[in-house]
């Protein structure tokens, strides 16, 4: 990989694209992996204890690295280090996140706000002392909708963000030596789109009948496609079911409603607070409200200016 100038986060970008392409590699792209990595890193965060999250790169250790929801990241990790050899200006947390946002846009989703500055853990001594306890921070796909009320309220999300943020298996693929679940969301796992929610609404989903967890089916264009029990909550509950209506006929919307709760899932937790964007989703969290419906903080910018190209404000 090419060394850039520090600071040169554009750049890194390029580097990112470089590694998307991975024959041999599920379906043959790292990206989705990438956004989930992104997702990981930072949807361990807490307002109650004020912890996790993104800032620190604590997957590089114990206990998270052995997490069973973290199974198969180090692929993603992997496809990552020579950017970060050449590099070793940009920290690992920095980086991951700006694989997440990078891979979004290049499989033609939206442009997501994201800004530089955070920090890695030293040791796993480090980690513990600061983090705590993060286990079970993450969705479980098995259970209901009022689970995923749980998990993305402990981080300020809205019933809109939630829906929104579901929007990701648009992209990738379950493993079952890993998940236990099996099998891609729509039949093509590599571009971002709004089909998700257009196969949630208007196909008919079966219970799979086979030795692994509770999951449904579908076969579309000859392939077989899956949901899991959370993803058909978003249909049986009417809340839910009202944003899934709306993403799967405005995939404008959806892209603008996902960008915005991407981008407030990898700040929140980051040890830093002298932006406006990172006050203002830090308020928006407090508020449980989604970015676009909050006031922006004593002094700060107009909104618009937090989707500028990595959120200068």
């Amino acid at each position: 990989m090419s060394k850039v100038n520090e600071g040169d986060y554009n750049g890194i970008r390029e580097e990112i694209k470089k590694v998307l392409k991975q024959p041999g590699y599920d379906d043959g792209s790292a990206g989705p992996v990438f956004v989930r990595l992104a997702w990981h890193a930072s949807g361990t965060f807490s307002l109650v204890e004020h912890n996790g999250g993104s800032n620190g790169a604590g997957m590089r250790f114990e206990p998270e690295s052995v997490d069973p929801a973290n199974a198969g990241l180090t692929h993603a990790i992997n496809f990552l280090l020579p950017i970060q050899a050449a590099n070793p200006w940009i920290s690992h947390a920095d980086l991951w996140t700006l694989a997440g946002v990078t891979a979004i846009q290049a499989m033609g989703g939206p442009e997501i706000p994201w800004q530089p500055g955070r920090s890695d853990y030293e040791s796993k001594e480090a980690a513990t002392s600061h983090r705590g306890n993060v286990g079970d921070r993450l969705p479980d796909g098995a259970k209901d909708a009022d689970h995923l009320r749980q998990v993305f309220g402990r981080m300020g999300y809205s019933d809109q963000e939630i829906v929104a943020l579901s929007g990701a298996h648009n992209l990738g693929r379950c493993h079952a030596d890993r998940s236990g679940f099996d099998g891609p969301w729509v039949v093509n796992p590599t571009r971002f789109s709004n089909q998700y929610f257009k196969l949630l609404l208007t196909r008919k989903w079966k219970v799979r009948e086979w030795d692994g967890p509770k999951q449904y089916e579908t076969i579309v264009a000859g392939t077989r496609l899956m949901m899991l029990p959370t993803d058909m909550a978003l249909i049986e509950d009417p809340k839910f079911k009202v944003w899934v209506e709306k993403y799967a006929a405005d995939q404008n919307l959806f892209f603008k409603d996902f960008a915005l709760a991407f981008g407030k899932l990898i700040e929140l937790g980051v040890d830093r607070d002298d932006t406006r964007f990172a006050k203002l989703v830090n308020k928006a969290a407090a508020e449980g409200k989604p970015l676009d419906k909050v006031s922006p903080p004593s002094g700060g910018c107009p909104f618009a200016g937090a989707l500028k190209r990595d959120a200068k404000l």
